[in-house]
Parts: structure tokens; C-alpha cells; sequence
């Protein structure tokens, strides 16, 4: 049997194979078992916006390729993922969830980014909350970076910290909880 077969469960790649359909009115699954008890599955749904179908889902290596196919959708969820809402290991959207979250308004992952972002590692066109934040107007962190800033350490022009509190800055993060 071929080495690369091997890795992904005892499949030949580049070889015709046999998926379990499932066709619904909403969309439809393929999957694929293989012999090692590994899966592959893709959900595409029916209904689409443009040429992009509203929800993509992708688990697994493919059996022909041995690789991950990349989810493109409205919303799109896979080890790799685009679409409005995008979740997965890297995901990258108008809504983005995931381990790398690349965010157009709201990136939410352990590395992040967009208007609002939320992760460990943060870079904010507005908003950032996380441990290490660099935010375009205001940040929430451990470790943060902007000109309004609520850190344990942070760098700013109006900044509440360990070190010292900025006035304007305890004026203006207070205003957020309503006091």
C-alpha cells in the first residue's frame, strides 16, 4: 500500500471513492469512514447566496487528496474556515472564531483580530480585550496597548494600571458600568 494512503486510514488516494450521501431538502452530507475509524465529512447546504453556499462544514482529510478541505461559506466551519461567520482552527470573517481568528468587526481566538477583538494575543481597530491587547481606541488586558487602556501593565495615553491611575481613564472605563 502506498505510504501516504497509510496516514490517512488505508485509503488510496487519487483512487475513485465510495462516500455515504445523505441529501436532504437543506443540504447534503458526504462522508467517508475509513479503516482506521477516522472520518471525513462535508456538509454543503442547499441554499446559497451567490455562488457561496450558506453553511459549509468540513471534518476530516479527504479521502482523494489526503487533505483538509477549506470551508467557504456565509457560514463556514472546518479545521480551516471563511465565510461572514467564520469558526474554526484559523478562521477568517466578518465574525471569526477560532484558535486564529482573523475578524473583520469581531475576532474571538486565542490569536485575534478585528474591530472588537477578544483572545490572548489581541490587535483591535476599536476595542481589545485579552492578555496581551493592542487596541486602536481602548484595551482591557493584562499586557495592554492604546489610548485608553484598563491593564494590569499598559501603555497609553490615559491609562489605569498597577502603576498609577489616569483620571480620564478611571472616568472613562467607569463610565462603562454606568457610575
Amino acid at each position: 500500500m502506498h505510504a501516504a494512503s497509510q496516514a490517512v486510514g488505508g485509503n488510496l488516494l487519487n483512487q475513485p471513492v465510495e462516500y455515504t450521501w445523505d441529501k436532504q431538502s437543506h443540504g447534503t452530507w458526504r462522508r467517508y469512514m475509513y479503516t482506521d475509524g477516522s472520518m471525513f465529512a462535508e456538509y454543503t447546504s442547499a441554499t446559497q447566496l451567490g455562488r457561496l453556499p450558506l453553511v459549509h462544514i468540513t471534518w476530516g482529510k479527504c479521502p482523494e487528496t489526503g487533505r483538509r478541505i477549506h470551508a467557504v461559506g456565509v457560514v463556514a466551519i472546518g479545521r480551516r474556515a471563511t465565510g461572514a461567520i467564520a469558526i474554526g482552527q484559523m478562521a477568517v470573517g466578518l465574525i471569526a472564531i477560532g484558535q486564529l481568528a482573523l475578524g473583520v468587526g469581531l475576532g474571538l481566538g486565542q490569536a485575534s483580530t478585528g474591530l472588537l477583538a477578544v483572545g490572548q494575543a489581541v490587535m483591535a481597530g476599536m476595542f481589545g480585550l485579552g492578555q496581551f491587547v493592542y487596541g486602536g481606541y481602548a484595551a482591557i488586558a493584562q499586557f495592554g496597548m492604546a489610548p485608553y487602556v484598563l491593564a494590569q501593565f499598559g501603555l497609553g495615553q490615559h491609562v489605569m494600571d498597577m502603576r498609577a491611575v489616569d483620571p480620564v481613564a478611571r472616568e472613562f472605563f467607569l463610565s462603562w458600568i454606568g457610575q
